[in-house]
């Protein structure tokens, strides 16, 4: 693609601006841990609710839901749409009672509600698993959207992409700390944002396409559904029945966690209260999954029409490496036909959009092995600016790790699957342990040993030839994975009293499962209402995606359909309106 001199312009201009924070929040984040993690606890609820949903709109984002509609249609975006339904969860169940522990990070969590060796063990392990495996498999899929862009766009190899990326993340991150991040990611995300529509609207008036009715005219309709073909129960089980039914709740994946987790809890832990908290996040469900989506599919479907097979890319962009050509690379393909200006905007908000992910994993990544494994086993009791330095220099070396784990890639969907396959099963868990005192440590480490280990045997025999389905093997891992923590739960060594009484008095957690804590600690009951978090709960996931379908009824010009979820987004808000009034009332203020 040919950039122009106000292309380069309007790229070097938004980088430029957006290492403006990075300089103004170098001193304060160098200052403590506490604001290099987590911003000092004092983020307002719009910056963190931005900040959430501009660190999940990453460069696999669009790439991921192309590959989805180019494969499955509209509908097999089920396959995330369906984690709404936790996230609305941890708006009205679990944003508040993050709040109140104010631990430093998520699996400080653990030696708080869980005791023994066991705790302790858990909290050093999964720093590793997940600060430094799992969380650079994650980077490693961003990087590889990142390079698939680099290569389409500016006909670069991914080894520049990776070096150029890489230099510009690790200064940025190892110096603004988490303030620095959440600043940023205000302005990227405008940009990144903005940059979607224009693609938008450049695709669909190209003429083969013919604007927005002779895309839906020339395209097939099944792929436009709502809905799969239920007429096909294979396709409808794996794309929308499972997602629907068991993946929200009983998979573990970043930026989706059953009961928040990862980043998310981070910025729970970073707001200044118990009410930015819930309203922070949920501003971010909104955004994500109400605001962002359908720019990204007018522009898969787009390049349907455009590109309707993989060997039309590589003859389009004849220098693109053959190795890097899938479906998700579709979606760069389509910048082909901004104009001026236009592209340089557009290739600025990619740029933005792996920036805030990257840096927001670099900076959760650090915080759990600085914090969680450095500072808490190996070399405890130092001054804090010792740890912050660990801190940076760990920062760099997450990315260099990542950087390497991008070539055992090959796209963003197949990076996708591998996630939620590691982490099936552990999410009832997760949901279960702030609500019942039973769950201990081994349960935790139970799950995780559980769900490694079929996930690997499933793994093994694909790569031996055996076909096995996703949905199958999702499905008998969540069975296995829960049959055994439960077991473990019920039968294994329980936490010791003292401990559930102190996590109890500090957390308040509401319901039946901790009534025996709640005697011993001879405590007052929670303040918190479960009938009425479940009510916001219900009311929270039918504005969302009424929001979302509705907006997809008007695209598609299917009035009555419009009208019908006009109707139940007004009165789904008004009584979510309510039921954070009362929120608000009783969230604390500290």
């Amino acid at each position: 693609m040919t950039f122009t001199t106000l292309d380069w312009g309007i790229i070097l201009a938004s980088i430029a601006i957006s290492f403006l924070p990075a300089i103004f929040f170098w001193r304060r984040a160098g200052s403590s841990t506490a604001e290099f993690f987590t911003s000092g606890r004092a983020a307002p609820w719009w910056l963190i609710g931005i900040s959430m949903v501009a660190t999940t709109f990453s460069t696999d984002t669009p790439n991921l839901v192309t590959n989805i509609v180019r494969e499955q249609g509209v509908a097999g975006n089920w396959v995330w749409w369906a984690f709404l339904l936790t996230g609305m969860m941890t708006v009205f169940f679990y944003a508040r009672l993050w709040r109140r522990s104010r631990v430093l990070t998520d699996l400080e969590f653990y030696e708080i509600r869980y005791s023994g060796k066991a705790a302790t063990f858990l909290r050093g392990f999964r720093a590793v698993y997940l600060g430094l495996f799992f969380n650079c498999v994650i980077m490693a899929t961003v990087n590889l959207a990142a390079a698939k862009i680099g290569n389409i766009v500016l006909g670069w190899p991914m080894e520049r992409t990776l070096v150029v990326c890489a230099v510009m993340t690790i200064f940025f991150a190892s110096v603004s700390g988490l303030w620095g991040v959440l600043v940023t990611d205000s302005l990227q995300f405008v940009i990144t944002m903005s940059g979607t529509f224009f693609v938008a609207y450049y695709a669909v008036r190209q003429p083969e396409v013919g604007g927005l009715a002779g895309l839906f005219a020339k395209v097939d309709p099944k792929s436009l559904n709502l809905l799969p073909d239920f007429g096909n129960w294979s396709t409808a089980a794996a794309a929308f029945v499972i997602p629907i039914t068991v993946q929200w709740w009983s998979v573990w994946y970043p930026g989706a966690e059953p009961g928040g987790g990862s980043y998310i809890a981070q910025r729970m832990l970073a707001s200044r209260s118990e009410r930015d908290a819930v309203t922070g996040t949920l501003l971010f469900n909104v955004m994500h999954y109400a605001l962002r989506p359908w720019p990204w599919i007018i522009v898969a479907l787009a390049s349907t029409i455009i590109y309707p097979q993989l060997s039309d890319i590589g003859a389009a962009f004849p220098y693109v490496d053959r190795s890097l050509i899938g479906h998700d690379m579709a979606y760069p393909a389509m910048m082909k036909f901004l104009p001026a200006g236009a592209l340089g905007f557009v290739v600025a908000g990619v740029l933005a959009a792996y920036r805030s992910t990257i840096e927001t994993h670099l900076n959760w990544g650090t915080s759990y092995l600085v914090h969680d494994l450095y500072r808490r086993f190996l070399r405890p009791g130092r001054a804090e600016e010792h740890y912050v330095l660990a801190g940076r220099l760990t920062t760099a070396g997450l990315m260099v790790v990542a950087a390497l784990m991008t070539y055992a890639l090959g796209t963003a969907k197949e990076a996708f699957d591998l996630i939620l396959s590691i982490g099936a099963g552990t999410g009832l868990l997760y949901l279960l342990r702030w609500f019942w005192w039973r769950v201990s440590a081994w349960s935790e480490i139970a799950a995780m040993t559980a769900s490694f280990v079929v996930a690997l045997a499933f793994f093994i025999a694909r790569k031996n030839g055996t076909h096995v389905p996703e949905d199958v093997s999702l499905l008998v891992n969540v069975a296995t994975t829960t049959v055994v923590w439960v077991g473990v739960t019920m039968f294994g060594p329980r936490n010791d009293r003292d401990t559930l009484v102190k996590f109890y008095s500090l957390v308040k957690p509401a319901g039946p499962g901790w009534a025996p804590i709640r005697a011993a600690a001879g405590a007052p009951g929670s303040p918190d209402s479960p009938a009425q978090a479940l009510m916001g709960w219900v009311l929270g996931c039918l504005f969302v995606y009424s929001a979302l379908f509705g907006a997809g009824s008007l695209l598609y010009e299917r009035m009555a359909q419009f009208y019908a979820w006009a109707v139940v987004f007004v009165v789904s808000g008004v009584g979510m309106w309510r039921v954070l009034r009362g929120y608000w009332t009783g969230a604390a203020s500290d």
